[in-house]
Formats: C-alpha cells, sequence, structure tokens
C-alpha cells in the first residue's frame, strides 16, 4: 500500500511536467555502451513513454564499444591513441557495419508491442535518414584524420517534417558529404548540432561519463558559466567522454537549447525521474540560473502560506495570518523552481530612515543545505538599494550566527528607526542586526 500511494503522489506531482514537455523536442544521445547494456530494454521503455505523453523525440546513438570490437591490432591501438580517432577506408567499412547493426537493434526494440509489457500497443513509428551532411576533419599537427569528419549541416527542415509526422527519428554517427562520401562522427557532436538546428527545449546526454560530481556528490545544476569554470578546475581529473559531452552541453545551451541533461545509464529510471520530478537524477545546464527569483503576486500567498508555517509553527518566524500576507504581498520576494515557491523573504521599508527590514527569510526544507538563502539576501539587498535603502535590519531568534556571517553586525533597539522601535515584540525577545548597503 504504501509503494502504490508513493507512486499515485509521484504521478499526481508529474502533471505540471506532462503538459510542459507536451509537443516539445527532445533530443536524446546515448553511446554504444547503453545499447550494448543488459537494462538497455529499460531506456526504450522509457522512450516510449515520452512517445506516449506527445515528446518529439529525436534519438541520436552511439557505436564506440561496437567499433572497437570490431577492430584489432595495429589498428585498434591506432584508435586507441587519438582522440578523434583517424578513421581509414577499411575502418569506415567496419564502422559502417557497426552503426548499421545498432541502428536495426534500436528499432527492433523500438518496434516490440509485448502484450503485459511496457511497450504493448506502442505502434511506434522510427525514421532514418540523411540528415546530416558531414565534411572531413582534415589533417591536423600533421596527422590526416581520412574519414573522421564533423558536421556541416542539419536538414533540420527534413527532421521537423518527420517529427511534424509522429515518428521518432533515429539518428547514426554518421554524414554524408554532397560528393557522396560517408564520414564517421561524434554522437554527441551530431545530438547537439540538431539540437541547436531544431531549437529542442532539451537536449539530453545518457552514457557512462555523467553526470558532473565533486569528489562522489552530484552536482544537479551549472549554469553554462559555471560548467566552464568547473572544467578549468578539473582539467587534470575529467576523463575523455565526460569533457566532450559536457563541452557540447555547453555549446547547445549558449546556441539556444533551453536545457541540456547528463544521465548516468546505469541508474534505472534516470530519465524520468530527471523529466518528471522538481529536483531530477542527473545534472542539468542552462544558460541561466534555473530557479528564478521575482516579486510576489496574489497568486502566490498560497505557496507562501505552505512555505513560512511550519516555521511559524515551530516559533522560528512570527506567525502571520493570510489576509496579513495579502496586505503585505507587494512587500514579498519569492523564489519559484518549476512553478513551485522554494523560497521567499519580504522587505519592509522606513523611508524616513533611508532603511528596509528583512523578514520572513525562508527556504524549502530540501534546499537549505544549498545556497538559496543566500541568493535570496542578495536579491533582497539588491531591491532594497533600488529602493535607495542605506541599511538593512533584520530580526532573528536562532539565525544569529548565519546573518553575521553574511556581513550583519548587532545593533540596539535604540539604533531602529523610531516608528520600527515601537512594533518591538519583546515576548520575542530577538536580537537586532543591521547590514551597511
Amino acid at each position: 500500500m504504501t509503494d502504490t500511494s508513493s507512486a499515485l503522489e509521484w504521478f499526481r506531482n508529474s502533471v505540471p511536467y506532462i503538459k510542459a514537455h507536451q509537443g516539445q523536442v527532445f533530443v536524446i544521445q546515448f553511446g554504444g555502451e547503453v545499447v550494448a547494456g543488459a537494462d538497455f530494454k529499460h531506456l526504450i521503455h522509457d522512450i516510449a513513454l515520452l512517445d506516449a505523453l506527445g515528446v518529439k523525440l529525436v534519438l541520436v546513438h552511439g557505436a564506440e564499444p561496437q567499433i572497437a570490437a570490431r577492430l584489432s591490432g595495429e589498428s585498434a591501438e591506432t584508435q586507441a591513441s587519438h582522440k578523434p580517432p583517424i578513421t581509414d577506408r577499411d575502418t569506415l567499412e567496419l564502422v559502417k557495419e557497426a552503426a548499421g547493426r545498432v541502428r536495426l537493434d534500436i528499432e527492433a526494440l523500438l518496434s516490440t508491442g509485448v502484450t503485459n509489457s511496457p511497450m504493448a500497443g506502442a505502434r511506434i513509428r522510427v525514421s532514418s535518414g540523411n540528415f546530416v551532411t558531414a565534411r572531413p576533419l582534415g589533417v591536423h599537427e600533421g596527422i590526416d584524420f581520412q574519414y573522421t569528419g564533423e558536421v556541416r549541416r542539419i536538414d533540420s527542415e527534413s527532421l521537423q517534417q518527420q517529427l511534424n509526422a509522429h515518428a521518432i527519428v533515429l539518428v547514426s554517427p554518421l554524414g554524408y558529404s554532397p560528393t557522396g562520401e560517408i564520414f564517421r562522427l561524434s554522437a554527441a557532436e551530431v545530438a547537439a548540432a540538431i539540437a541547436v538546428e531544431l531549437g529542442a527545449a532539451k537536449l539530453i546526454f545518457v552514457g557512462n561519463s555523467g553526470p558532473v560530481g565533486d569528489d562522489g556528490v552530484l552536482i544537479r545544476e551549472l549554469t553554462t558559466a559555471q560548467g566552464k569554470r568547473w572544467i578549468s578546475h578539473h582539467t587534470d581529473q575529467i576523463h575523455g567522454g565526460l569533457l566532450e559531452t559536457l563541452s557540447r552541453a555547453i555549446t547547445a545551451c549558449d546556441n539556444g537549447v533551453a536545457r541540456t541533461h547528463l544521465l548516468d545509464w546505469r541508474e534505472n529510471g534516470a530519465l524520468p525521474r530527471e523529466l518528471f520530478t522538481r529536483d531530477g537524477a542527473g545534472t542539468m545546464l542552462s544558460a541561466t540560473p534555473y530557479d528564478k527569483s521575482r516579486r510576489a503576486t496574489i497568486e502566490d500567498v498560497a505557496g507562501i502560506l505552505e512555505l513560512i508555517r511550519p516555521l511559524e509553527q515551530e516559533g522560528v518566524l512570527v506567525r502571520r495570518p493570510r489576509d496579513k500576507v495579502e496586505t503585505n504581498i507587494e512587500h514579498f520576494l519569492i523564489m519559484e523552481r518549476d512553478g513551485s515557491i522554494i523560497g521567499c523573504t519580504a522587505l519592509h521599508p522606513f523611508p524616513d530612515a533611508a532603511a528596509v527590514e528583512l523578514a520572513c527569510l525562508s527556504v524549502h526544507p530540501d534546499y537549505r543545505n544549498e545556497t538559496r538563502g543566500e541568493q535570496l539576501l542578495e536579491t533582497a539587498e539588491d531591491e532594497a538599494r533600488a529602493m535607495g535603502a542605506k541599511r538593512i535590519y533584520v530580526f532573528t531568534t536562532q539565525a544569529l550566527q548565519w546573518f553575521e556571517e553574511r556581513g550583519f553586525s548587532p545593533v540596539q533597539l535604540a539604533d531602529l528607526p523610531v516608528e520600527r522601535q515601537a512594533l518591538y515584540n519583546y515576548k520575542r525577545n530577538s536580537r537586532i542586526l543591521v547590514k551597511d548597503l
């Protein structure tokens, strides 16, 4: 019963995401190691779920392990020593064979419709084709990469036609030149180029190179600027696979893709968790911060009350009746995440004293050990400066040290604006702090 209740609650909470994803274009890239894994069928089931929910899907598969298995001897050593790999004419034949087999295996799995399975009644239509025009990498530092190439152009019009016809588009890591040549490409590069050309809502990398972490701790969110700094600080430790996918993810976001995601394929259900829960399962990148801070409106009252009620019951915050929050709603700032309020604070101005009071600083319990409190405080300080305030006051019973660590200093009641002194609650015996702006 507990498992059923949890599943039902999860399903209910997924409704806003289901609505948001309908009709959106997602590009999903997964490596050949994912296809070869015993749990690849679970990813296929998750892809079928997205298709059933109205998401337009482009799948870009890799085939590097399958290619490596076809190589031997000196050719294999040459492949391993160069990134990107050198592809001679004989190797290209093996690449074509391996990529073709992988594509056929994926098409076969997407075509299944076994009764009493997640694929029952799926009836998925799969489309493949020459959507990618490529050119040779050429010669770099004296090395001729021969039939290893790079993306030259994406036929976005043809891709969009297939998506509009309700087909899942399956793309191999191969490109074609106007002269009829075939080039071996990076699957990550192909996926990123397609996502940019289509203006995809999401680019998702599923492999063994992600998500991003520090000392085993998952980094859930990065802006592109933070991602670039993370790469520069981990140059000696980051392995090639993660470096490429993270770099491609950053480039895609900087070129118009709303969000990119890095997931570990070995975690069953990572894809739906990432897409249909608030905190996801991997690392998400975006050009701007995911959490948004803004002025509250009357529609936010219920969310603010839900957030602050537990702290009021604990005595951390003064109890605020609903009508008082409604009356002072223009003083509130909120932080929201996918439409849910995860933090708030209020600024009460004292214009005659060129000061404001910071009140009701609250962060949802799930986000308190991160940096949301600091972000809200910084936003409040910026707002206070814009209001012409020179000082910001705060009253606290339990967060004295937290505010002192952020530049606040204790003061006496007599140091407050006169109109605020008259409102001081002696029963709470709050400590008073101030910070010059």
